[in-house]
């Protein structure tokens, strides 16, 4: 009996052992599957970012489109996912647009048109479907993850009215998982991967992998934006330097020299490019004529419309002697190209150099300022007329007249736009046209550049490093004693 016992405990334990031994393997054996799986996990998040390091490396061929790929490239490998995209903000920061695709990832809004049925490749019609569409944020689960900066992992979409559902084997999604990509709290895009290649649904631990890869990516994406903005801008403004260099080359590049007449004028732009013109144009051998305008568009559109207004002026200038007349015509060519919420103002001046007989007419613009040579004090010349581009042509040929004056030894005419008086400074007041006329009465004595200059030294000391908003145009004559 005792011999039975023995062989039947011997028995016991070996097997006892047998299964100790089988349940150490095993649990050895899941433990390395299961460290062989971090290692791969982490392998590919390091993976991840020495690789959106080197993109963003080479910034010089930084490639948007080619960064959104190799993101999703390892959003799907980092997560073991059958298909992805991934969708970024636009610059409204209201709409979404898909920047990469991978696998047959049906579209999340609306549905797949008629066209799949007839198309040669079927992927390649889903993918080009997905990316024409444009998503709102709020607007199904992409657009509510962007809204909500949160992510959002079904396990079973059958279940959830927001996933939508094909009948087509090949666009089910049996599991999604869509993360939001955040740089510094502000949602940039989303990623979305379904349906995991083992057929299982993703888990908690593939939307921690995942949410990791998108905050990798956002850095990345986010100075890549920058970059491409700060690109976008050096092209603006080399296109600017051109356009102020194209736009200084119409301003005359000399003052005209008239014997017994002092003439001085500057102009300068509050943008890169303004919408102030002056000019000077030869209407006969006794007559020369004197142009200041301001068109009320600032930059590229108010420079285009500087352009115009001077080729259209030296069209009409030459051989009339009415300044009217010629406003009339500048008008008559100019209203039907001016957009309706732009116009041209404009003095125009037409002075005899053998007997000083200015005739002036004004469209719309600053009243020109005489100071009399006697020192009686400054006046202000009235000349009726209406802006280039408002009103009809019967209204303006019937408000724009000329008016004539005879200008004598030490008499000074000043003309200018109205950014010299509106400018500000950092107080926000005004230069005014009492602080203009005082420049003005004070230097008047001493020529027309003496005018420019005090004018411009009190203005700039007044405005300091204030920035202006108002291009700034002035032009002197005198008549020397």
């Amino acid at each position: 009996m005792g011999c039975c016992s023995f062989v039947f405990f011997s028995a016991f334990l070996i097997i006892a052992l047998v299964i100790a031994l089988y349940i150490t393997v095993r649990r050895y054996r899941l433990l390395r599957a299961e460290r062989d799986e971090l290692e791969q996990e982490k392998e590919v998040i390091f993976g991840f970012i020495h690789d959106a390091g080197e993109v963003f490396a080479n910034a010089e061929g930084l490639d948007m489109e080619g960064m959104l790929t190799r993101v999703l490239f390892y959003a799907m490998r980092t997560t073991r996912a059958g298909a992805g995209a991934v969708y970024l903000l636009e610059s409204d920061k209201q709409t979404l647009r898909n920047g990469a695709v991978s696998g047959i990832f049906p579209p999340l809004i609306g549905k797949v048109d008629a066209g799949l049925e007839r198309a040669m490749s079927k992927s390649q019609h889903i993918q080009k479907l997905v990316r024409s569409q444009v998503i709102r944020k709020g607007e199904g689960l992409i657009g509510e993850v962007a809204d909500i900066g949160m992510p959002i992992l079904i396990e079973d979409p059958e279940r959830d009215p927001r996933v939508p559902h094909y009948d087509l084997d090949y666009l089910k999604i049996h599991s999604i998982l869509l993360v939001p990509m955040r740089f510094h709290q502000q949602v940039l895009g989303v990623i979305v991967v379904i349906n995991r290649v083992d057929g299982q649904p993703f888990i908690q631990t593939d939307l921690n992998l995942l949410q990791a890869v998108a905050d990798q990516a956002s850095v990345s994406i986010h100075f890549a934006q920058l970059r491409e903005s700060l690109n976008e801008k050096q092209r603006i403004d080399h296109d600017l330097d051109i356009a102020r260099n194209i736009q200084m080359s119409l301003l005359p590049k000399t003052i005209p020299k008239i014997e017994g007449i002092e003439l001085a004028a500057f102009n300068y732009p509050a943008l890169e490019v303004g919408g102030d013109y002056y000019d000077f144009v030869e209407v006969d051998e006794k007559r020369i004529g004197i142009a200041l305008a301001d068109v009320s568009g600032k930059g590229i559109s108010g420079a285009i419309m500087m352009s115009m207004c001077r080729s259209v002026l030296r069209s009409q200038a030459p051989g009339v002697t009415s300044p009217a007349k010629v406003l009339n015509g500048v008008n008559h060519l100019m209203r039907k190209d001016i957009a309706d919420d732009m116009f041209v103002s404009m003095l125009y001046m037409i002075l005899n150099i053998e007997t000083h007989e200015l005739a002036i007419a004004r469209a719309g613009h600053e009243r020109p300022i005489l100071v009399p040579g006697d020192k009686s004090g400054l006046h202000v010349i009235e000349s009726p007329g209406l802006a280039i581009g408002i009103g009809d042509e019967e209204a303006f040929g019937m408000i724009t007249k000329d008016t004539v004056i005879t200008l004598h030894p030490g008499d000074v005419v000043v003309t200018y736009t109205d950014g010299v008086t509106e400018a500000m400074n950092e107080n926000e007041q005004e230069w005014g046209i009492d602080n203009f006329t005082e420049a003005i009465r004070v230097s008047a004595d001493e020529g027309a550049h003496s005018v420019l200059n005090n004018v411009q030294q009190r203005l700039m000391r007044f405005v300091g490093e204030t920035p202006q908003y108002d291009d700034t145009t002035l032009l002197a004559l005198r008549v020397v004693r």
